[in-house]
């Protein structure tokens, strides 16, 4: 089942792309910079620091086939892998790498080839270690893939924390586009959000931590409106654990109640546990 949503931060990217293609590659910066190669001069453009050597001036063809890259419709994942393997083969010390490599990283997920997605990933990271758009996919895949019996089970729950925390302390930092209204971009980084909220629930969830991972849950849900029936399955399963019983009730109802989930079933099973549960516990 592919991911509630897209990563946010592409719609960000794609409209800074569109605004100054040059400009959004310049530097790996921090979301929100303007990255250390220099400062804005008055006509919007890079002006190199005094004494620093002048940058090669671009390729056309790299200019226009990373242009070509990022307008295929974020839908498309099999075409975007093509085009984005292609131009990393053509062009493997581009300017434009790290935002190829995110974007393919995104691609094999929805085509669930999960080892190139964090070689992607990686090699994005790698190049800018505030990419929030690959900090918050790979935090929130890895305890999506959980298991148990993994020798470094426990480190990668480690390193999914570690990259949502960071990314939710980058996310403030964003800036908005000058081409983007402010409803799209408060969605986009509200989703955002959202996701690395659910990914550190998750991950809390399996190092046994329920208070901490129902309170990720919830600041989850509150941003996202609740369009993932997974996390209120696994905050209800928490609830049940901590003999909440009446709220695991409204969890596992709301879980089932998410439109076209395959979990509708075990939700109501679980609903119906949970109300009995609640019936038999001692009166206070």
């Amino acid at each position: 089942m592919k991911m509630r949503f897209a990563i946010w931060t592409g719609a960000i990217a794609l409209a800074i792309i569109a605004a100054s293609p040059l400009a959004f590659a310049q530097a790996p910066a921090s979301p929100g910079g303007t990255g250390s190669t220099g400062s804005t001069g008055s006509t919007g453009q890079m002006v190199p620091p005094t004494g620093a050597v002048e940058a090669p001036k671009p390729d056309p063809a790299e200019e226009a086939a990373y242009k070509a890259f990022f307008n295929i419709k974020t839908s498309d994942d099999k075409a975007t892998i093509k085009s984005g393997e292609d131009f990393i083969q053509k062009y493997p010390n581009s300017r434009y790498r790290e935002g190829v490599y995110s974007r393919l990283a995104q691609a094999y997920y929805f085509e669930q080839n999960t080892d190139k997605m964090y070689a992607n990933g990686d090699k994005a990271l790698e190049l800018n270690p505030d990419n929030v758009d690959v900090l918050v996919l790979e935090g929130w895949v890895l305890p999506h893939s959980y298991n148990p019996q993994d020798p470094d089970a426990e480190r990668k729950m480690a390193r999914a924390e570690q990259y949502e925390k960071h990314a939710l302390d980058l996310i403030p930092k964003i800036e908005k586009p000058a081409t983007m209204n402010d409803a799209d971009f408060t969605k986009s980084r509200d989703g955002l959000t959202s996701q690395a909220h659910s990914g550190l629930g998750l991950v809390y969830f399996r190092q046994g931590k329920a208070e901490e991972s129902i309170a990720e849950f919830k600041k989850s849900i509150e941003l996202s409106g609740g369009t993932d029936a997974t996390d209120y399955f696994v905050m209800g399963v928490e609830q049940k654990q901590l003999k909440k019983y009446n709220d695991a009730v409204d969890s596992f109802d709301k879980c089932a109640k998410v439109p076209g989930t395959p979990l509708a079933d075990r939700c109501n099973a679980q609903k119906d546990l949970a109300k009995k549960a609640a019936a038999e516990a001692p009166k206070p």
